[in-house]
């Protein structure tokens, strides 16, 4: 455990200030003593949907970077929830096993891919998935399988019941590593044309798509991309994206996001739903918009 740790330069978004208390497990067991001792705990695993305030936070947050375990047998593949999803698409790749090449433009981790059911070009993590070692408060560690999960668009049960992934299981095809190369360089290709890579930071997609309809659609419709608070900007390539080229703060973050939300609620009369996870209760300003953003102070 560190004491006020520095979380900017492991952030995606390369924003963050001090966190009072931040845990390193590397294996389930130590993951199960961390969150007895500390059941308010954050968990974290490559911190690349997220947005942690520059004033911090002053509770635990446990990051799962050190459980990154990868075991194939046959087609079945398990990966602990620590490891990187473009890690794993390579992995797999060159054993010859078809299924996860999306991931290999992924800059999160496994359990939070699996907790919010990412997709990308067409897949999506529950396509192959068979089943998870998950862990609660109320049960400890027990297994969740496919039809359990109750998979749907970004969303899956764990977020309902604070459900924290530990490892993950999934069936894949044996099509040989040619063919599953040739997979990922195509989706590479298409994350490069439609998304920002992760050399100019940035958190991902900033709402989640509304029913029967497309977040960047409507935001480009609203003219969006001029947009610019402070450091970050809304990325001139796809207006459901803000980057940080110019070291902005969280503040600016918050802000724009609360211009583009507004702006497609006037226009549209549709309310976009945050898809990135705001963390931090040291700033008013920062709180108060998110009571706006997310209807709902996130912690």
């Amino acid at each position: 455990m560190q004491e006020n740790f520095e979380i900017k330069k492991l952030t995606s978004f390369k924003i963050g200030g001090q966190i009072a208390r931040v845990y390193f497990p590397e294996t389930e067991v130590d993951f199960v003593e961390v969150m007895a001792r500390e059941p308010q705990a954050v968990v974290l695993g490559n911190i690349s949907n997220v947005l942690i305030s520059d004033d911090g936070y002053s509770g635990a947050v446990v990051l799962t970077s050190g459980m990154n375990n990868i075991s194939i047998n046959g087609t079945t593949v398990v990966a602990d929830c620590g490891v990187k999803g473009q890690k794993l698409a390579q992995t797999v790749a060159k054993a010859g096993l078809g299924g996860l090449e999306f991931m290999i433009g992924f800059p999160g981790a496994v359990g939070g891919e699996v907790f919010m059911n990412a997709s990308a070009n067409g897949q999506a993590i529950s396509d192959n998935f068979i089943k998870a070692r998950c862990y609660c408060a109320e049960r400890g560690v027990f297994e969740l399988n496919k039809e359990d999960m109750k998979f749907g668009y970004r969303s899956s049960i764990c977020q309902e019941k604070n459900i924290k992934v530990l490892s993950a299981e999934f069936e894949l095809e044996e099509i040989g590593a040619e063919k599953v190369e040739a997979r990922m360089a195509s989706c590479l290709e298409f994350r490069r044309s439609h998304q920002p890579l992760l050399n100019l930071p940035n958190c991902g997609s900033i709402f989640k798509n509304p029913s029967g309809d497309s977040a960047g659609r409507l935001l480009d419709d609203c003219g969006v991309k001029n947009m610019v608070q402070g450091g970050v900007k809304v990325w001139e390539n796809h207006a459901n994206f803000i980057v940080n080229p110019n070291d902005g703060s969280s503040l600016d973050v918050l802000e724009l996001m609360a211009k583009m939300q507004g702006a497609v609620e006037e226009k549209f009369g549709i309310k976009l739903e945050p898809e990135i996870i705001y963390l931090g209760d040291n700033n008013k300003r920062e709180e108060e918009l998110c009571k706006m953003l997310y209807q709902k102070t996130q912690k």
